[in-house]
């Protein structure tokens, strides 16, 4: 969970993780391999059997929005299939819709006519037991839509407190044939991602705010960037609480990570916090540029000091900026050792 109290509850990052981040950010091109000796590149659909087929495209569709794409079928089975398979002799043709379920992995539809295997959905414990999670940007919201949709939710949402998956939110609901689903939601990450480790889960939130900012990238020219420095600059001056935050919308993306050598702030609230804290305990101090702002591409740095107006130079460093459709979205600070 994210609290205003910086210091205390970020670990401690040093100059050359910063830098290292830097780097990363900054690589070319990386190598891509597959995930193991079988070739495997990803999950392609999660296939589930359904005792009406109509009935649960027109679920998937009209209440979950998910688009209907490709029929198979309906195919006879042959006996040999069917003992292969572990399907009732008696059972009939099957039919396959693949529909597609926004970003992520498709969903693969089977209808049995005449089917003779077990009506009874498995228990949650039973092995082979299956669910299929959809992740929402704002799960209150969505659960009081499939309320509204006549949708049996099982319990109310559970946000993780902490561990590896602090900040995530889920909760279960049940479609018209009984099968058990979940919704999900982390929309500031996963408690596990501080630590920076060397695998990230995928996740379908990631992949479409990649598709998006490509959508809606803006380049913006070096005057521009200039500007949106020299803003930066009084934001950290400004005592007004309403219009320094006026000027972070302005100046900074919503996702906004600040990198200290001390510690890591994440979007507008926490580098609004540490602002405050820092202005208590320098009340008459401000930060002034030491020279021209430089601009490389979609990158900027920024010489600075501050200080008193007996002592301009109490304190001098450099920030550096990277910016992504008009907002910064990295800020890399670093502090000149005292001398």
């Amino acid at each position: 969970m994210k609290t205003s109290n910086i210091k205390s509850n970020k670990k401690i990052q040093t100059s050359a993780a910063a830098m290292l981040n830097l780097l990363i950010l900054f690589s070319v091109s990386e190598k891509t391999e597959a995930q193991n000796n079988a070739g495997i590149v990803g999950v392609d659909h999660v296939g589930i059997n359904v005792p009406n087929l109509n009935k649960a495209v027109t679920f998937f569709n009209n209440v979950l929005g998910f688009t209907p794409v490709t029929q198979l079928g309906p195919i006879p089975l042959d006996t040999a299939w069917k003992e292969l398979n572990h399907i009732n002799r008696q059972t009939g043709a099957v039919t396959i819709k693949m529909i597609n379920a926004g970003t992520g992995a498709s969903i693969e539809v089977f209808e049995y006519a005449d089917n003779k295997g077990s009506k009874t959905q498995p228990n949650t414990d039973d092995i082979g037991a299956s669910h299929i999670a959809f992740y929402v940007n704002d799960i209150k919201a969505s659960v009081e839509y499939l309320k509204s949709k006549g949708v049996k939710i099982i319990g109310e949402p559970f946000t993780t407190p902490s561990g590896e998956t602090a900040g995530e939110s889920w909760v279960y609901f049940e479609t018209p044939w009984g099968s058990k689903m979940e919704l999900v939601s982390y929309p500031n990450g996963k408690g596990y991602e501080k630590n920076k480790p060397s695998t990230i889960l995928w996740s379908p939130k990631n992949t479409a705010e990649n598709q998006t900012n490509k959508l809606n990238t803006k380049v913006i020219s070096e005057s521009e960037i200039k500007a949106l420095v020299e803003s930066h600059l009084s934001i950290w001056n400004e005592h007004d609480v309403k219009k320094r935050g006026a000027l972070m919308k302005k100046v900074y993306a919503d996702n906004i990570q600040m990198v200290d050598s001390h510690f890591i702030a994440n979007g507008h609230q926490e580098i609004n916090g540490f602002i405050d804290d820092l202005q208590k305990k320098s009340l008459n101090s401000r930060f002034s540029p030491v020279k021209a702002i430089d601009v490389n591409h979609n990158t900027a740095r920024l010489y600075w000091q501050h200080g008193t107006p007996q002592k301009s130079d109490a304190v001098t460093g450099m920030d550096l900026f990277v910016f992504e459709n008009g907002k910064a979205v990295k800020l890399y600070v670093f502090v000149d050792s005292k001398k």
